[in-house]
């Protein structure tokens, strides 16, 4: 069962261990994948393919026993320098024993046994670890995760034997079938079938959202990055109609058909604008839309004691990032996890500046579709170079909602708490909650909320009109930098409200 991405590598492979690479490391979670690929070149170049692992010894790739004895590293070195015919040595999990030096040692001994004959050492695991020692005898493949055909293949072997099963409906259209794979990325064919099956135990058809949240284990398993429930729509969100329109117009911009019409994956978006208008809820409403993996990348989390690991932990989140695309990495405040940039070298030896180094430069060449959403309430601490073009699709501005988007954000919260918005004077609150953000808004609809019900009463328009009275909102506390966003962003950034649009001039929305 082969792809043509499959074929590619098994080219590489190939074309390394005919040029006689005495060590090849593989990068993979996937050994039987991994071990299947080799077989066929061990027979294409008449090798034999043995395999080796600490707990088995070494067996032939029909399992057959070799050598049961051969468990220790060393010895099992010393088997492949003694063994006289060409052959393929697939070696399982070898990475913990690469910290011992007398192992280390061997290896680079090894080197120059294989070359005399026609014998390749190939080390499988999923964690890439390579002592100095070894940097320049060992040669790193990244067995790609299987992409969309091999996965199509494990889904349509499962609905084959169940075409006619009246208890379960696998029929897919195309739309429906590439939704269902494209759940599936980043999944290893052995995770992939499982979540299939484990769908039609539990919905009785192939459902993306159960298929989707199997991910959730694995980014729970690294650690580095969250994966982010949520419920939210577009519908949840007040105004933002400019927003809206673009992110409507991308909403199928994921599928093969936008390949075929010539289109890129959509690369991101960076929200600017007031704490409280809707950027972070934006990010949650967009992965509903997508209907793809909301992940929230905690710039903070990545930044380690010892040495070199905070570059290792941002090439750990981006890895995961791609490996379940299609996805969305939600970076939240993105300003306050870079904002060290400039004084890097003084005050951390560079370690800021590598990781935003290393981050920027996957921004820019990334391949995979991963949308990235950064978020940022003080451009002041944006290093300039986030903000060059290429880095995102789109840079939005997104300012205090309007009157009518204070309208639209009032009419939200009151239906979300089962309320009559008729029994209400909108009017006369939207005109008291000018200068109000739309998480401000909330907070005094919850907080009439509690004055009523600690009366055994209902909410009344009074209610809240007290509540607004009593908060002194964001846009009166930060009156001069909400001022200074607000002209940066005339000729920086595209207006997320067609009422800001329009209106601007007018200063419908002035504090």
């Amino acid at each position: 069962m082969t792809d043509s991405k499959d074929m590619i590598q098994s080219e590489e492979i190939d074309v390394l261990i005919r040029a006689r690479y005495p060590i090849i490391y593989i990068v993979s979670w996937e050994e039987e994948r991994v071990s299947l690929m080799l077989n066929n070149i061990a027979s294409d170049q008449e090798k034999r393919l043995i395999v080796w692992s600490t707990t088995e010894g070494f067996k032939d790739s029909t399992g057959k026993e070799i050598d049961g004895e051969a468990v220790d590293p060393f010895a099992a070195l010393n088997y492949i320098i003694e063994y006289q015919r060409p052959a393929i040595f697939l070696i399982k999990d070898f990475h913990p024993f690469l910290k011992d030096p007398v192992v280390i040692r061997r290896l680079r001994d090894l080197k120059y046994h294989l070359n005399k004959l026609r014998k390749t050492c190939i080390i499988v695991s999923p964690v890439l670890q390579v002592p100095v020692e070894l940097e320049k005898i060992l040669t790193v493949i990244d067995y790609d995760l299987p992409n969309l055909e091999l996965l199509d293949n494990i889904l349509q072997s499962i609905i084959d034997p169940l075409v006619d099963n009246p208890k379960v409906n696998v029929n897919l259209d195309d739309n429906e079938r590439e939704l269902v794979l494209k759940s599936a990325m980043g999944l290893t064919l052995d995770e992939a079938e499982n979540v299939f099956a484990k769908s039609l135990v539990k919905a009785k058809k192939f459902e993306p959202t159960i298929i989707i949240k199997e991910k959730e284990q694995i980014i729970r398993k690294a650690g580095i990055l969250d994966y982010y429930h949520t419920l939210e729509h577009l519908t949840s969100i007040g105004g933002l109609e400019n927003l809206k329109a673009w992110l409507n117009k991308r909403t199928r911009g994921f599928t093969e058909s936008a390949r075929d019409y010539g289109l890129p994956f959509p690369k991101g978006l960076m929200l600017i604008g007031i704490a409280g208008c809707g950027k972070s809820l934006t990010a949650k409403a967009i992965a509903s839309l997508w209907k793809l993996p909301l992940l929230r990348f905690d710039v903070g989390k990545v930044f380690g004691g010892i040495v070199g690991e905070s570059e290792k932990n941002i090439r750990q989140a981006i890895k995961i990032a791609e490996s379940v695309s299609p996805s969305i990495l939600w970076i939240d405040e993105i300003e306050k996890g870079f904002s060290g940039v400039k004084s890097s070298g003084q005050t951390d030896a560079g370690t800021t500046s590598r990781v935003f180094g290393t981050f920027i430069t996957w921004l820019q060449e990334k391949e995979k579709p991963v949308f990235v959403i950064a978020t940022a309430n003080n451009v002041s601490q944006l290093p300039p170079e986030l903000l060059r073009k290429g880095r995102f699709d789109e840079i939005f501005f997104i300012d205090l909602p309007s009157a009518k988007e204070r309208e639209e954000i009032f009419t939200i919260h009151f239906k979300k708490r089962n309320r009559d918005i008729k029994k209400f004077d909108l009017k006369t609150l939207v005109s008291l909650a000018k200068g109000y953000s739309g998480a401000e808004i909330e907070q005094v609809i919850i907080e009439g909320l509690f004055e009523a019900f600690s009366e055994n009463r209902e909410i009344e328009t009074m209610d809240i009109m007290n509540s607004i009275e009593n908060v002194v909102p964001l846009s009166r506390l930060m009156k001069d930098e909400i001022s200074e966003l607000r002209t940066w962003s005339k000729s920086r950034a595209r207006m997320a409200s067609i009422e800001e649009v329009e209106k601007k001039s007018k200063l419908d929305i002035e504090i």
